[in-house]
């Protein structure tokens, strides 16, 4: 291969994956069980959006 090449795709494949960080969101399985473990972990520097999280997960069980 390229050498060019193989940068450019090393470099399109990281910005990628950074994208697919950031902060998790109310879902079933986020909601419940391990995965509200490792959801809130991500929330462990910033109290109020772990609460707004906390209670968006409320509300979908009350939905429900």
């Amino acid at each position: 291969m390229n050498f060019k090449f193989s940068v450019a795709c090393i470099i399109g494949l990281s910005i990628a994956l950074i994208g697919c960080g950031g902060l998790p969101e109310a879902s079933s399985e986020n909601c419940a069980g391990r995965g509200l473990e490792s959801s809130l972990t991500a929330f462990k520097n910033d109290e109020a959006a772990r609460q707004a999280f906390l209670d968006s997960c409320e509300a979908m069980k009350k939905k429900n």
